[in-house]
């Protein structure tokens, strides 16, 4: 991974082989990013992804083999019990121009990855909220 700071911006280039989520929750902890904004383009060919199931309170993920796109990564960064916590997710396209998203759990690079990570000065932590099941921002008043 090679990356290059502008203002409150980092501008990622990750390679081939690289695994996305690990390598961008690495780079947060070595730069002490706690809170922020990810967005990406690129191309994987080996992802999984899932799907949250709010009556049954469960993740169902998928992984997808094979050329795949990825049309747009969106995501955060926040904290749960002091660490570096992602949400990200990802729309990827196959050969046939299907595209398929949701929560993304990993993806291997298979050509490049280009991200920016726009820092915000903060930290916003998680809990996890019994009602609805997964881990929300922790946000008091208004």
């Amino acid at each position: 991974m090679k990356h290059k700071k502008f203002g409150s911006k980092y501008i990622l280039r990750l390679d081939k082989g690289e695994e996305i989520t690990g390598i961008l929750k690495q780079f947060c902890k070595d730069n002490s990013i706690k809170l922020g904004t990810v967005t990406g383009i690129g191309s994987t060919n080996k992802a999984v992804v899932g799907l949250f199931e709010t009556e049954t309170r469960t993740y169902h993920s998928k992984e997808f083999t094979g050329d795949h796109e990825i049309v747009s990564l969106t995501g955060n960064i926040s904290t749960m019990n002091g660490e570096i916590y992602l949400h990200l997710h990802a729309n990827l396209c196959d050969a046939k121009h299907n595209s398929f998203g949701g929560h993304l759990n990993s993806a291997i690079v298979s050509a490049t990855f280009e991200a920016v990570v726009d820092v915000i000065d903060g930290e916003v932590e998680r809990e996890f909220s019994k009602d609805i099941g997964l881990n929300l921002y922790k946000i008091q008043g208004s």
